[in-house]
């Protein structure tokens, strides 16, 4: 993979990118809310550009993702550049997934999953995930103007999300010196840029620092394993329809409190990135007063619908340093559905 980071990149990298991998028939995608942007990104490619498709939704259903597969054989595109957050990336995923088109990322926000070879998809109210070297993209472009038109809100939720990656990477089974240096690089930077996003949004030093410990973190979960916390949000998203940053924003403290005592070493390197000896504590603080949401109630949850997320989680197989059980993983739910201070379990 290729990374291009710099002012103005999404304009004047994309092309250069095309034609380094030999592409002439870009399908370029986004969703509704980045039109405007990837129409940018598509007026920058000239003849280049096959399409814009902007159909992009959260949590990529399968039938979005099938759709957008006949639009990429109807227009005989040869790659495909996704333009947005993580439902526009994950679509240009599904492509590359389906079809076997290279792949060229436009992140606008902190998502991370450019870095990964990880694909999902919902369908029936379930959300599955795999991994593929097909759908890591071939070159990553970050722009730092693309994301000042972020909210605040979406800003920190997004931050935090990539934060998640990191924290799961320093205690999945096949981490690795280099990942948790990785994870815990991308986590400090991210944490010390996101309060100065909230006080000056238009801080495009601070937003470039941003999308590099993006970056990191995202790059940390392509070479690891998702745990407890992943599996809780792929769940609480998919078949809840909760949204994907907040959720991972909400979940985070409580499912690393509910793993501190199984994975002391990861939640020590992650607390020295953070500047604390709590971890947990910490990013809710952090997300609380930025703004950010801090309960499942407020996502709008259901407090019936626990018990049968936690029936969801518990009955998937996965790697997690503590053992995953019903009760444990209900007992996650009920904490992170009141928002309260997160602690042990």
């Amino acid at each position: 993979m290729r990374v291009v980071l710099r002012a103005g990149a999404s304009v004047t990298a994309v092309p250069g990118e095309a034609e380094r991998l030999g592409l002439r028939r870009l399908l370029v995608v986004s969703g509704p809310r980045g039109a405007a942007t990837a129409r940018a990104v598509a007026d920058s490619l000239g003849d280049a550009c096959a399409g814009l498709h902007t159909e992009a939704r959260m949590h990529v259903p399968a039938e979005v993702a099938e759709r957008a597969v006949e639009v990429a054989r109807a227009a005989g595109a040869d790659g495909c550049v996704a333009v947005g957050g993580g439902s526009a990336i994950g679509l240009g995923k599904a492509i590359a997934l389906r079809t076997g088109l290279p792949l060229i990322a436009v992140p606008s926000t902190y998502s991370g999953s450019e870095m990964t070879p990880v694909w999902g998809l919902t369908e029936h109210g379930a959300k599955r995930t795999g991994r593929d070297p097909s759908v890591l993209p071939r070159s990553v472009v970050y722009d730092p103007e693309l994301t000042l038109s972020l909210p605040v809100p979406l800003t920190v939720t997004s931050g935090i999300n990539a934060v998640a990656h990191a924290a799961e990477a320093l205690y999945a089974p096949d981490a690795t010196p280099l990942v948790s240096l990785t994870a815990a690089e991308g986590a400090r930077a991210m944490t010390r840029a996101l309060p100065e996003l909230a006080a000056d949004p238009r801080d495009l030093d601070a937003r470039g620092r941003a999308l590099y410990g993006a970056w990191l973190c995202g790059a940390a979960l392509g070479a690891t394993t998702m745990g407890l916390h992943h599996k809780l949000c792929h769940v609480l998203g998919g078949t809840f329809g909760l949204p994907h940053a907040e959720t991972h924003t909400v979940v985070l403290p409580y499912a690393l409190a509910h793993n501190a005592a199984a994975a002391p070493e990861a939640l020590a390197a992650l607390g020295r990135a953070l500047d604390t000896d709590d971890a947990p504590y910490a990013l809710w603080e952090l997300s609380g007063r930025l703004g950010a949401p801090r309960s499942l109630a407020e996502l709008g949850l259901k407090e019936a619908d626990l018990t049968v997320a936690a029936s969801q989680v518990a009955g998937q197989a996965y790697s997690n340093p503590r053992e995953v059980t019903e009760a444990g993983v209900l007992d996650v739910l009920r904490a992170a559905y009141a928002g309260d201070r997160p602690s042990p379990t």
